[in-house]
Formats: structure tokens, C-alpha cells, sequence
């Protein structure tokens, strides 16, 4: 019986030597298995592993970009490595995965809050100028990009205009670059995030965008309008920044009288006073520009 067992370990260990000999007749897979420098018949048994390599390894070879990737792990591919005289395997990313971390890797410092991916991907170098009525708001994006690093907290912007113009892609461009030179800021799109006011993480969320060094509240105006989040999260919320000296930016299709009669606008009926004390703490946080452009939607 024991003999017959050894019998049967030997033919298959004779079978995989020819499946071995076999595969190593493709010249990718032999390049791969040369360069491990581990006698063959260690690896014998890893033939199929081998040339699952040998296959990701040819297909990273023809692959010209990211999205082209045909192995399993995209951007990645599957490699054997020889550790102290064994066979181990391992993903390995490729050129086109590390370079798509490295020109993403300010994601990690801006946070969206309910923000169109459009405005992730945003840039000043990307920015639409065939339109003379942009240029202001490019101007000033511009300059407060290169003089942030030498006063961190001058005034933000509070850029109105017509629907569709690009107000929103403008100042998040500026946000984007700044966090690829490694400043922190969030933007948020105001109207779903006080949509989001009453679920169970709101107040950490809110916490972090009262504090963040740069912020972007976008669309405000288009918010429907309590007595409480106009009281309870919005004034506050600039006070601290105002207080803090902390850069606030804004959009909206609202000039700030229009704004100030939507704030005062709510269930509890006609507030003046307060709204005018929400406008006054937006004078104080921001330089006002209109943009009148055309409707890039379109």
C-alpha cells in the first residue's frame, strides 16, 4: 500500500514537472521564472499561480492607462517574489494606479458635503476663459491662491450670479488646488446638508465645517427657511468663523438683498432683524462679486 502511494506522489509530481516544462516555453512566463532565481523543481506545484502572473504580467506590458487594465485587481498585477529561497506572490500597483493615488491624494485633505463629482475634479488651469464676464471672479481666485500662504485668514468670497454659470466649479477649483498644496477646507452644498440636520451624525459634521480653515458653502438661498436653521446653524456658524477670522466663501443666485429677504422669510413669519444679522456677518466674512455669464448646463 505505502509503496503504491509512492507511486502515486511520483507520477504526479512527474505531471507537474511536464505541465512546468510546458508553460516555460511561453517567454513571459520564463522570464518571470528566471528572474526568481529558485531551482525549478520548487516550482513545480505553482504552475497555474505562474501563469496567472506570466498573463497579468503580459497585460501590463501592452497597457497604456488606467482605465485600459484587464487584470483581476485593476492597476495592479499579480507577481511571484523569491523570499530568502521560497515562492510567495503579491499585487503589485503599476505606474498608471500610483500616479492616479498621487494627483487624487488631496482628496484626503477636502471634505464634500453632498458635492456633484464635477466639482472633486475641479482645477484653475481647467477653468472655462472664453467668457469676459468670468474674468473677475478668475482674477480674484487667482490672487487669493497665491497670497493664502502668506495670510491664512483674509476675507473669503461671496460670488452670486445666474444659474449655470461656473460660480460653484470656480471656488471649488481654488479649494482643490489649496489642498493639493496641502491646506484643509470642505465644501458643502447647504441645502442638503441641513436636509441632513436631524440625522444621527449632523453635529460632528457640523462641528468640522464650523472649524475647518477654509470653507465653501455653496448654493446658500436655495435652502427652504426655518427660524431654526437660520438661528441655530447658520449664525452660529459664522459668528465662530467670523470670531476665528476663519476664510468663508459663498455662492448663490442671490444678490445679498435678495438674500437677506429669503432669510427673513420663515414659518415664524417676517424676521428683518435676524436676517439683516446673518447678512451682516456675511459683509464682515467676505468681498461680494457678481458674475453674470452664460449657462454652462446647457
Amino acid at each position: 500500500m505505502k509503496a503504491l502511494e509512492i507511486k502515486i506522489k511520483d507520477l504526479k509530481k512527474v505531471d507537474l514537472e511536464k505541465e512546468f516544462i510546458k508553460a516555460k516555453k511561453d517567454p513571459a512566463f520564463a522570464k518571470i521564472v528566471n528572474k526568481l532565481k529558485i531551482k525549478d523543481d520548487k516550482l513545480y506545484s505553482y504552475t497555474s499561480m505562474l501563469e496567472n502572473s506570466s498573463s497579468e504580467y503580459h497585460n501590463c506590458m501592452e497597457c497604456n492607462a488606467l482605465a485600459s487594465c484587464k487584470n483581476r485587481i485593476k492597476g495592479h498585477v499579480y507577481m511571484p517574489i523569491n523570499i530568502e529561497g521560497n515562492l510567495s506572490f503579491e499585487y503589485k500597483s503599476c505606474k498608471y494606479y500610483d500616479r492616479m493615488l498621487k494627483n487624487t491624494k488631496y482628496l484626503d485633505r477636502i471634505d464634500y458635503f453632498s458635492v456633484p463629482k464635477g466639482l472633486q475634479d475641479a482645477s484653475i488651469s481647467k477653468i472655462h476663459k472664453n467668457d469676459k464676464n468670468r474674468f473677475d471672479a478668475i482674477l480674484w481666485v487667482n490672487n487669493f491662491y497665491h497670497s493664502y500662504k502668506d495670510d491664512m485668514h483674509q476675507k473669503g468670497l461671496y460670488l452670486h450670479g445666474n444659474f449655470g454659470c461656473g460660480k460653484s466649479y470656480i471656488l471649488a477649483a481654488l479649494f482643490n488646488d489649496l489642498a493639493r498644496d496641502g491646506y484643509s477646507s470642505a465644501i458643502v452644498f447647504w441645502p442638503e446638508f441641513l436636509r441632513q440636520a436631524f440625522y444621527g451624525d449632523f453635529k460632528a459634521k457640523y462641528e468640522q465645517i464650523k472649524k475647518v480653515p477654509l470653507l465653501l458653502i455653496d448654493d446658500i438661498g436655495a435652502e427652504n427657511i426655518t427660524a431654526w436653521n437660520r438661528d441655530e446653524i447658520l449664525c452660529p456658524l459664522l459668528q465662530y468663523r467670523m470670531d476665528e477670522k476663519l476664510p468663508t466663501f459663498f455662492t448663490s443666485n442671490l444678490t445679498l438683498e435678495q438674500l437677506e429677504e429669503h432669510l427673513a422669510n420663515s414659518k415664524s413669519g417676517v424676521e428683518s432683524v435676524k436676517a439683516a444679522r446673518i447678512i451682516a456677518r456675511i459683509k464682515q466674512l467676505t468681498e461680494q462679486l457678481e458674475m453674470i455669464s452664460k449657462n454652462l448646463r446647457n
